[in-house]
């Protein structure tokens, strides 16, 4: 970091100190009384003043240049009784209150929408959906478990191919350009092979916000999006949890307080533990047997747990761990299975004489992965991942400056050989150092947040420095104007290979050191990192009260795409070659959220292409269109009831169109063997025009039927009646060429699940 860059963040804090001590600052928490749960998004305010605003995930609020006086604190959230307190301000004071809401009589199903609209006005969110648990409920349950997985498939600019594989793709960037997080953490693999799951249990999350490009400085090490997943407290006040069963998968879950909160002391300590088992491959064999025979052959286990602590003062320190692993076993044809595994903690400091808000996170994870085929050579990789980060909040009236160091380093063990034997290997150790800044400035109507991170990657002894920039314009109380653009890099590669019958293995590598060239050419590349600039722009209207209409365009182009070089011939050839690629499209969505009815409605128009420097081709992950509508309806004289359906249609994917089959000799036995004798294997020709075919569209409905026994406050039994791919629809897996056999996604699959809570 520069003299200059360094003098003007040191300027900048200055005078926010300066400004601080002529006037004081209101801080604090809003809780649930029952719970000690945090209120998200709540209303906090000074009566008969302008000066408020709103919680963040963890109920935090910060009022900055107050002036001396003595005023009446306000915190409402709707389904709850508001409240107040007497606050006196004084000079340069600092004053910290926590408030505690109770749950009103009336009995909401929806989540409040008032706050997050208040909070779209101040903040620039482009290309962000924040989704919470409820919303997650509100989707028609698969097996009878509502999952994140199942949720961002709805989201504008998000594609899956299918019901297997477990893979997304966000606005043109693969999974490795999709930096997934737990807790602070980068998890490697989120999602089961049964594209159904993910690895993270929906009762544990807080809240997740999915950022599909253009997103700020303070996220690094991803080239296309963010999905940035924090999960929830134990209760702070009372021992619970819940038992499940389905023909899918059980789980369970237990929470509760090892140290009660209370709001005269304010402090608590609270633990969680979750888990869940897959059987599917058992009870699929009499209850699915029409899929197949032999069972589907999914089977995985997750188990997540943390332990909070939570001081007076808002300060907190969260300790986590997990276990996840998956393992899948297409008899005669392929193994696979991965294990993940870490550990980790992060931190909220308030400190009582200061307006900084200091936060951060120390984590370890180790990924392994692979894949036993029964014509070929087994695939194996693993990751070993170590993170430490520290930012710093500076809060002011209409200004916000945050700034961050981070720590990342990671062990990559890679092992491959591609089908004209030559193997691939890497073992390698690198690190990466960065720092940001972040400044978000209101002027009434405008709100602007210009930022920069800039990393130095040890491997690759390079140093990016990554330009970032975000508006947003409140045209009315109701149309806002946004945009957003940046530079982003990355030093992670994946081993995916678009040729895989069924693409499962996903293993990760550093960036080579080895010479890179240009596309089509033999002129070494300036450096081997991956590069995207993004733009994107758009608008969110608030037609009514009810719905909201967000339309966004925006165009991506990736500058450096490495990859491995699974085409290498002789020894001479380079291990890695380049592309280039630019990623394009349209998204809309519209939501409807009232008390009893949430319904939402997404299009995706996009265009995904890569250069290699032969020919310019459409990625397999080229959706040119693609539809989801959702509903939820809760009714019943006790609102007891819940129906959910979804609806989602997808344009073919594209494909390498087959030229012929060939004969292909190993000549295993060196000169000594004989062509005449020996059983050639039968290859595929791949036609020259790569991807130029399509497969038929994909189109998929869902229903559940929920019901829900209430025994008492906390203790509760809720059936869950599902149907997936309701009208049957046979929508294609892949195709085996050799074998001129189509495989298809799965069928319909009825369930029954039951959750108690108690």
């Amino acid at each position: 970091m520069s003299k200059k860059l360094l003098l003007t963040l040191g300027l900048i804090i200055g005078l926010i100190g300066c400004t601080f001590a002529q006037k004081g600052t209101i801080r604090g928490n809003v809780f649930d009384k029952d719970s000690g749960e945090p209120i998200m998004f709540g209303n906090v305010y000074l009566v008969g003043s302008n000066l408020g605003g709103n919680t963040d995930i963890d109920g935090f609020f910060s009022i900055s240049n107050v002036p001396v006086g003595t005023y009446t604190l306000a915190a409402s959230y709707i389904g709850y009784d508001s409240t107040s307190v007497q606050v006196v301000v004084k000079k340069g004071s600092i004053k910290y209150e926590n408030l505690y809401l109770s749950p009103s009589g009336i009995e909401l199903q929806t989540i409040d929408i008032s706050g997050k609209r208040e909070a779209a006005k101040k903040d620039v969110q482009i290309s962000t959906v924040t989704v919470s648990a409820q919303q997650i409920k509100a989707l028609p349950t698969i097996g009878g478990e509502a999952d994140i997985a199942q949720y961002l498939t709805v989201i504008p600019g998000v594609i899956v191919t299918g019901d297997q594989g477990g893979q997304i793709y966000i606005r043109g960037g693969s999974p490795i350009q999709n930096k997934i997080m737990l807790d602070g953490m980068r998890i490697y693999n989120p999602f089961h092979s049964i594209g159904f799951f993910s690895v993270f249990e929906t009762e544990a999350i807080k809240s997740v916000d999915v950022l599909t490009g253009g997103f700020n400085a303070e996220y690094g090490g991803a080239t296309s999006a963010i999905v940035d997943i924090t999960t929830r407290d134990g209760n702070k006040k009372n021992f619970g949890g819940l038992v499940s069963a389905n023909p899918f998968i059980s789980k369970f879950m237990v929470e509760g307080p090892l140290k009660r909160f209370n709001e005269e002391r304010g402090g608590s300590i609270s633990f969680m533990l979750t888990g869940k088992y897959s059987y599917l491959e058992q009870t699929s064999k009499k209850i699915y047997s029409y899929a197949d025979s032999a069972g589907l052959p999914y089977n995985f286990q997750d188990i997540y747990g943390n332990v909070s602590f939570n001081a007076p003062n808002g300060s907190k320190l969260k300790l986590f761990g997990f276990n996840f692993n998956d393992d899948v076993n297409f008899q005669d044809l392929a193994r696979f299975n991965w294990n993940n595994f870490g550990m980790g903690a992060n931190f909220t400091l308030v400190p009582p004489a200061s307006t900084l808000l200091i936060g951060g996170t120390a984590a370890f994870s180790n990924y392994d992965i692979s894949l036993d085929e029964v014509d070929s050579d087994p695939r194996s990789s693993s990751i070993t991942t170590y993170n430490v980060d520290f930012n710093f909040t500076y809060f002011h009236k209409d200004n916000e400056l945050k700034y961050g160091f981070e720590f990342n380093g990671f062990n990559t063990n890679f092992k491959f050989k591609n089908i004209f034997g030559f193997d691939f290997e890497q073992r390698d150790f690198t690190t990466e150092l960065s720092g940001y800044m972040k400044y978000k400035i209101k002027m009434k109507n405008l709100v602007v947040e210009p930022s920069f991170r800039a990393i130095y990657y040890a491997s690759q002894s390079r140093f990016s420095l990554e330009p970032r920039f975000g508006l947003k314009y409140n045209i009315t109380d109701r149309i806002r104007f946004k945009m957003g653009a940046g530079v982003y890099t990355q030093n992670l590669l994946s081993t995916v290979n678009e040729e895989d019958v069924v693409n499962l293995f996903v293993g990760f590598l550093a960036g080579p050191e080895e010479t890179v060239f240009e596309p089509g050419t033999r002129e070494e590349t300036e450096d081997k990192l991956q590069r995207a600039i993004h733009g994107v722009a758009g608008f969110e209207f608030d037609i009514t009260d009810q719905i909201e209409l967000n339309v966004e365009p925006y165009y991506k182009k990736f500058t450096q795409l490495i990859n491995i070089n699974r085409n290498k011939l002789v020894a001479e050839d380079p291990d890695y070659s380049k592309e280039t690629g630019d990623a394009y499209g349209l998204d809309f969505l519209v939501k409807y959220e009232a008390r009893q009815l949430y319904l939402w409605l997404t299009y995706s128009i996009g265009y995904v292409n890569r250069f290699d420097g032969e020919q310019t081709y459409p990625t397999i992950f080229d959706r040119r269109h693609n539809v989801n509508f959702l509903g939820t309806y809760t009714f019943g004289d006790k609102k007891n009831w819940e129906f959910g359906a979804r609806w989602n249609m997808g344009s073919g994917f594209p494909f390498t169109l087959t030229q012929g089959f060939f004969g292909r000799h190993d000549y295993f036995g060196g000169l000594s063997s004989n062509y005449n004798t020996d059983q050639p294997r039968l290859e595929v020709i791949y036609s020259d025009e790569r991807n130029s075919g399509r497969l038929p569209y994909y189109h998929r409905l869902d229903f559940s039927l929920k019901n829900t026994i209430k025994f008492s406050k906390r203790t509760s039994l809720e059936t869950i009646a599902s149907v997936t791919n309701v009208y049957n629809r046979q929508n294609i897996f892949f195709f085996d060429r050799v074998a001129y056999e189509r495989r298809d996604q799965l069928p319909i699959l009825p369930s029954l699940g039951l959750i108690f809570k108690f």
